[in-house]
């Protein structure tokens, strides 16, 4: 790693958390509070909008690193304008809720521009085989984007979870992926976004002082889904080994958004039914599902993302496992039933 990106990184970190800290106390100071409510996981009114700090942060973070020749000028596009966007509906949603045909409009804009920039899916690993998608690749893309945006969305529901989750993935990405033998043109950006989250998790840590709010869990989601496609240029089995990573936001979500419709719910209707929040009720306690799903990333989803990247062959199995068990697990707790 180069020292620039280790200095745009520290940076980076020292922006959203000071960034952070400001939209605390305005937050407070103009009564900006997330207030309890039945659906709510927490019980003390709390400032909301803390991932405005993580929004800065990258935005400044990666143009510093474009200016210095570490990040190429499609990816910095891509990333800055649809991020951007992102922020903007999120920090709108935060301020008074939007209609959810409103936000999925502009989140697959922002998924558009970004594909467009990225020119596409680039060819894809599966098994001992390499695919080229094809202007398939961009429908692809977008919908991926769309989804990683409200993955975090759906994800964000108690302390430190969505900036834990994001802090791992980013970095533990860099370090299995970097290893590899083509140049991760992203790899200064996932060191960079790890450190704003970082940055924000120093305020958001149980028990939370600030909350994300929209407009930081939705650029995160993206922002993840688009340094995951821009790896893939360089490392065809970069989307699998980001799927094993995150896998347990992909399988509590699945699970408890296909419970949702089977039992004829809204899906998009607030509620507290996600596996990390029936395991938070049940051990009264944030810090420990927090912590909780971080050992479960580094002792069983980091050495499957490197046994994926090691044996390409193995990458579909690898990936199905790594969803599976924590599937099973959010099957286990009942996730998508509002149990209390």
């Amino acid at each position: 790693m180069r020292p620039a990106a280790l200095g745009i990184a520290v940076l980076v970190f020292f922006v959203s958390f000071l960034v952070s800290m400001w939209v605390r106390q305005f937050a407070r100071s103009r009564g900006m509070l997330d207030i309890p409510n039945d659906r709510s996981s927490h019980d003390v009114p709390t400032p909301r909008g803390g991932g405005l700090g993580i929004v800065v942060a990258m935005t400044l973070g990666t143009s510093l690193a474009w200016l210095a020749g570490l990040v190429d000028e499609d990816l910095a596009i891509a990333l800055t304008g649809g991020g951007l966007l992102i922020a903007a509906i999120g920090l709108a949603d935060d301020r008074r809720p939007m209609p959810s045909s409103v936000r999925l409009i502009v989140h697959g804009i922002a998924a558009a521009w970004a594909m467009f920039w990225l020119r596409g899916l680039p060819p894809l690993q599966f098994g001992v085989n390499i695919h080229d998608l094809g202007s398939f690749g961009y429908v692809l893309g977008i919908v991926g984007l769309v989804w990683a945006v409200n993955l975090f969305n759906f994800m964000d529901g108690i302390d430190g979870i969505a900036a834990s989750e994001a802090c791992f993935m980013s970095w533990a990405a860099l370090v299995i992926l970097g290893q590899g033998s083509g140049v991760l043109t992203s790899a200064s950006l996932m060191l960079a976004l790890g450190a704003a989250s970082a940055g924000f998790l120093v305020w958001n840590w149980p028990p939370a002082r600030i909350f994300m709010g929209d407009v930081g869990s939705g650029y995160l989601g993206f922002a993840i889904g688009v340094l995951a496609i821009a790896s893939s240029r360089s490392q065809p089995v970069a989307l699998p080994v980001w799927a094993v990573l995150g896998a347990i936001f992909i399988a509590d979500t699945a699970v408890t958004l296909v419970t949702r419709v089977m039992r004829g719910e809204r899906v998009y209707q607030a509620h507290r039914s996600h596996a990390y929040q029936v395991l938070a009720r049940r051990w009264v306690s944030h810090r420990r599902t927090t912590i909780a799903v971080c050992v479960f990333n580094l002792l069983f989803l980091l050495p499957v993302a490197w046994i994926v990247t090691e044996y390409p062959a193995a990458a579909g199995w690898g990936t199905a496992a790594a969803i599976l068990v924590p599937g099973v697990i959010a099957l286990t707790l009942r996730a998508g039933r509002n149990v209390n």
